[in-house]
């Protein structure tokens, strides 16, 4: 069941999703070689704590940590660790949420730490653009599968794959919710975007093939052919004005 949500829900709902979005610019400014994803995720949880809110990851079916950090092929859902040390050159992937006021906020973004290859920066640059591409396509009337076509056809014009085994999803009052958002699609198909809708709009993307699979603890994603991933996420309010990015800081 997809839940609309009223200006007033939407109000609350942005609150959370400022604090996600300055958890998440602060974890990036942190990233650099020599530091540990399990900082990482110490600095997230004092973030998101001391604008009294709670990290919504954090127990998620089970999930121990406040924020999933993915370096290189991982893809999404990595476990952070005091004992992951963060390389030059790593491709670094921080997915977090806050909830505050009963609603929740949802981003990820893909940092680099120090110099990273011409590869891995346009894998990244290409990810972040086509996650913009969803989002411009995200206008009320239109489809789900409008947003998926975008972030398909801009990433594979660009030689890359969309990860189709993940996708995107609505998000409000609980992490996921109705429906769900591919990166992939047909124009004109799926779900009607009404205004009160919020998605968690979230291209994954891979410098090889689509293929991905999940490492022995259960929860880490990685790409089978070894090759890199990037990952980059807003939370997304459909109104009669257009698409909101409500995971900003302002």
């Amino acid at each position: 069941m997809i839940v609309l949500k009223t200006s007033k829900e939407l109000a609350l709902m942005k609150e959370a999703c400022r604090i996600s979005a300055k958890a998440l610019r602060l974890a990036g400014e942190a990233v650099e070689p020599g530091v540990t994803t399990g900082e990482l995720d110490k600095l997230v949880r004092k973030v998101i704590a001391k604008e009294g809110a709670t990290p919504v990851f954090l127990g998620y079916n089970g999930f121990p940590a406040a924020a999933c950090i993915s370096i290189n092929n991982e893809v999404i859902h990595g476990i952070p660790s005091t004992r992951r040390v963060i390389r030059q050159g790593d491709l670094v992937k921080i997915d977090l949420g806050a909830r505050l006021n009963g609603f929740v906020g949802d981003n990820a973004a893909t940092f680099a730490a120090g110099d990273i290859s011409p590869e891995a920066k346009r894998l990244s640059e290409t990810t972040r653009d086509a996650l913009y591409m969803g989002i411009r396509a995200a206008v009320a009337g239109g489809r789900i599968g409008d947003i998926g076509a975008a972030v398909q056809k801009y990433c594979e014009e660009r030689g890359y794959s969309v990860v189709r085994q993940y996708t995107g999803h609505g998000v409000g009052a609980q992490l996921h919710e109705d429906p769900s958002v591919p990166n992939f699609g047909t124009p004109g198909r799926g779900t009607r975007l009404l205004p009160g809708m919020t998605l968690a709009i979230e291209p994954m993307v891979n410098l090889g093939k689509e293929a991905v699979s999940v490492q022995p603890d259960k929860w880490t994603v990685v790409t089978r052919d070894g090759k890199l991933s990037a990952h980059f996420e807003h939370t997304v309010a459909i109104t009669a004005n257009g698409p909101v990015i409500l995971t900003k800081e302002d």
